[in-house]
């Protein structure tokens, strides 16, 4: 990791552990040009949710609500299969396991190149069947798309914030005045949200540290889709080499 970062890194999990809010929207300011003039700024309102969803597409939400069916579909039956049992033990005692949900979990959804709607439904739909009671959701001011608050909307979110980067981090992992922290964190992001989950793990849980893609791909002139795993950051890899048929490549990107 490089040294840069990290102390950039630290340095901003500090000033939102003890300066909280102002601490947020100096940085807001700092990094994403965006002049909140309160805290109560940076939550998403109802009805900008609402609003939001109304200016998506009919196609692209059926293509949405499609996605969000199908990993629901999966997570159920995933959740169906998860063996709740109990048994006696040689000594006649009665013992097993209990699976319960995390409390709060915080999602990220990173800004990059894109919209991702489809980190929400990833992330959400996960916490949604086990049985999370709050789900919080964060993402840069200027990736806050109409696609991606839809999105939030079909997966029943209505606690999200304007937040990006590593003060996202900070703040779910440790809280201020208007943001209550959660107990686990998870979503993609770049090096400084990577960092960022690195430094906190212990104080909440997280999914991983994830960095960026590199993808290598032998195809043999068969159709493939594999470019949208360097959509999150600019240094993921991606590399095909075909057996045969190099002019499909070259025609094709």
């Amino acid at each position: 990791m490089n040294n840069d970062i990290v102390t950039s890194v630290r340095e901003i999990i500090s000033n939102i552990q003890s300066k909280g809010d102002s601490a947020v929207i100096g940085y807001l300011k700092k990094f994403d040009g965006v002049d909140f003039k309160s805290a109560k700024d940076f939550k998403v309102t109802e009805k900008r949710i609402a609003e939001a969803s109304k200016k998506v597409s009919v196609d692209l939400k059926k293509a949405i609500k499609a996605s969000y069916d199908n990993v629901l579909r999966f997570h159920k039956k995933e959740y169906s299969n998860i063996k709740k049992q109990w048994f006696l033990s040689d000594n006649n005692k009665t013992v097993g396991q209990i699976y319960n949900s995390i409390e709060a979990v915080g999602i990220y959804v990173p800004g990059g190149r894109f919209s991702y709607p489809s980190s929400v439904i990833m992330n959400a739909v996960a916490a949604k069947t086990a049985g999370v009671k709050r789900i919080v959701m964060m993402t840069p001011p200027k990736k806050m798309t109409n696609e991606v608050l839809f999105a939030a909307k079909l997966c029943g979110i209505n606690e999200i914030y304007t937040i990006g980067g590593a003060v996202a981090i900070a703040a779910l992992a440790y809280g201020t005045k208007t943001i209550k922290p959660v107990n686990m964190i998870v979503g993609p992001g770049n090096a400084y949200v990577n960092e960022a989950k690195r430094l906190v793990f212990g104080k909440v849980g997280i999914d991983s540290l994830a960095g960026p893609s590199e993808v290598a791909v032998v195809a043999d002139g068969g159709g493939f889709d594999g470019t949208g795993r360097t959509r999150y950051d600019g240094a993921s890899i991606f590399v095909v080499q075909f057996k045969r048929n190099r002019k499909l490549y070259k025609e094709k990107f």
